[in-house]
């Protein structure tokens, strides 16, 4: 009777622990309601291309000014196409914003291939959306003339490495031209270090001038045209805080937004614009930091304004105090 009343106790004990330890259900997935653009057009350049050369494949999409397509990577794993570049642009019209997208495949399947779906994030003001667009087929070929097997030249499958000996001097003769010629090396470096050195001293541009070059060179360079907007900010930013930190004496490329505003605040800046500057500082943050787009017309005010800062700012120093010859003359 006793035995019973234990075993009792221990199937009423043990039924909460069982059903405390059982897994909790799996949280379902979440599905994001689908968008659909404007319109959206696509298009392969070439539409015929052989195993394994590059081609482009490019989307453009047109929205509401308040959303925005982000391009997820397509998965590779059983593709015969591979994505070498992806590239995005966007432009804002009056109603409307047009992006587009420019993905660099290579295709390693003859025939008809097929390319993937292609899914994309949009973010509305509504919340998280997606958008799918059917993946277009390109022509590949192959790269063998059409009459390969008359002349023997079919294609054939990768073959394993194989070790085929071959008894030869050359690795001794390389060996002992390589032997020579880091004497000699050698040699020289002795000769070069022991050698009368002269000083050159090279004149230092002024700074106006070498940072107007600057503002020259990324002008021509014309990288937001390229789809470089990034980059473009990161050289305009180091070139603006380089010229504020010659000009006002503290090291400007080493200091956040804000701790930069607070060395200016704190030094005699007579000129300077601070208000467009800290539009600039911003508007570069967002560029550079948080991804954001930048139109060609801004790029190009941005660019104005390194120029207005400089004229705005930089005084020619002044020449250095000539001895006075007027003096007292020794008869």
């Amino acid at each position: 009777m006793r035995q019973a009343l234990v075993l009792a106790a221990v199937l009423l004990l043990g039924v909460p622990v069982a059903r405390a330890q059982a897994p909790a259900p799996a949280a379902a997935p979440v599905v994001l309601e689908s968008v659909t653009p404007t319109a959206a057009s696509a298009r392969v350049e070439p539409e015929s291309v052989h195993i394994g050369e590059p081609f482009l494949y490019q989307v453009t999409l047109t929205h509401p000014k308040d959303q925005r397509y982000e391009l997820v990577a397509p998965r590779g794993d059983d593709s015969p196409v591979e994505l070498l570049q992806q590239t995005r642009q966007r432009q804002d019209g009056t109603n409307d914003a047009t992006t587009t997208f420019g993905l660099r495949f290579s295709a390693f399947e003859l025939g008809d291939v097929a390319l993937p779906d292609l899914t994309f994030d949009v973010a509305t003001p509504d919340g998280p959306r997606r958008f799918v667009l059917k993946g277009k087929s390109v022509e590949v070929g192959t790269t063998l003339p059409a009459d390969a097997n008359g002349q023997g030249a079919e294609l054939f499958d990768y073959q394993p490495p194989q070790e085929v000996p071959i008894r030869s001097w050359t690795l001794l003769y390389a060996l002992a031209v390589a032997l020579a010629v880091g004497l000699l090396a050698w040699a020289l470096v002795r000769w070069w270090q022991r050698r009368p050195k002269r000083e050159k001293v090279i004149p230092v541009l002024p700074l106006d001038v070498r940072v107007r070059q600057s503002l020259d060179a990324l002008k021509r360079e014309d990288l937001p045209g390229r789809g470089l907007v990034k980059d473009y900010y990161v050289r305009l930013s180091e070139i603006v805080r380089g010229y504020l930190g010659e000009r006002y004496g503290f090291e400007a490329l080493e200091c956040t937004s804000f701790e930069l505003m607070t060395h200016l605040r704190k030094l005699p800046t007579p000129g300077l614009p601070e208000d467009a500057l800290m539009r600039f500082i911003s508007e570069s943050d967002l560029v550079k930091y948080a991804r954001a787009d930048a139109s060609p017309e801004t790029c190009a005010q941005s660019l104005a304004f390194g120029y207005d800062l400089l004229a705005k700012t930089y005084v020619v120093p002044s020449p250095p105090p000539t001895p006075d010859a007027s003096g007292p003359r020794v008869q």
